[in-house]
């Protein structure tokens, strides 16, 4: 469902991205693990077509990123940590404003919303204004809105970042769902222990490059039991 080819992203003389080369099957979480400055967010904003990249390719649901665009975004959901929704509007109206980017309208509307509801019980979110939600239920209803068109590739950009642990639980339950349904998903973050619970496999990113890719165990093993000491040995290994 993603497949990334040789893909670099240079600004200048500073190269934020460089030669990286991955892919990712239906029903898989993919996690891409580093610190800040690693080159996650770049990879995955070249992924989601909101920047070129400058040389290498990356399709998604078999479509390039760079000369399909649209139809890129039509097959993918983007979350970030941070995404904010209107807070004077209801669940309802925020799900049914980012509908209509889809063509979701009437019955096909209903249809998405029953299912998204139910996906993510959120309920008794859909008539409370987001003024009035909790941390937890803003971030369902950012969830909601980015899987409401039943995108087969979902993007997840330290999702659960200023989220309450009861927030942080739900998103995770969240991703196991949603892979079941044989969706593939890439995992980016810095916390570890988050790739470790959700994880099929993982790769590490430093100064742009990937540094290691190999299945959760197979990490788990190098680290002897924890993806950080795996990381971190693996960096020093590549410096």
């Amino acid at each position: 469902m993603i497949e990334v080819a040789n893909l670099s992203k240079e600004y200048g003389q500073r190269r934020a991205v460089q030669d990286l080369t991955f892919q990712v099957s239906p029903g898989e979480v993919y996690a891409l693990l580093g610190p800040n400055g690693a080159g996650k967010t770049t990879t995955l904003r070249i992924l989601s077509t909101l920047i070129r990249p400058t040389k290498g390719r990356a399709k998604v649901a078999g479509f390039d990123v760079a000369r399909e665009p649209l139809e890129v975004r039509r097959r993918l959901g983007l979350v970030n940590g941070g995404m904010r929704v209107y807070d004077r509007l209801t669940g309802r109206e925020v799900l049914r404003f980012f509908a209509g980017f889809y063509g979701l309208e009437g019955q096909a509307f209903q249809e998405a919303l029953d299912w998204v509801a139910d996906l993510l019980e959120m309920e008794e979110t859909l008539e409370r204004r987001v003024l009035e939600m909790s941390t937890g239920m803003r971030q369902k209803v950012v969830i909601a809105r980015a899987i409401l068109h039943r995108p087969p590739v979902l993007l997840l950009d330290e999702a659960t970042a200023g989220l309450d642990v009861f927030a942080r639980r739900a998103l995770l339950n969240f991703v196991k769902a949603y892979r079941q349904l044989g969706n593939a998903i890439i995992y980016s973050t810095h916390v570890m222990s988050e790739a470790e619970e959700v994880a099929d496999r993982v790769s590490f990113l430093h100064q742009g490059r990937l540094v290691y890719e190999g299945s959760k165990e197979e990490a788990l093993a190098l680290g002897e039991g924890s993806l950080e000491e795996a990381f971190v040995r693996r960096v020093k290994e590549a410096a």
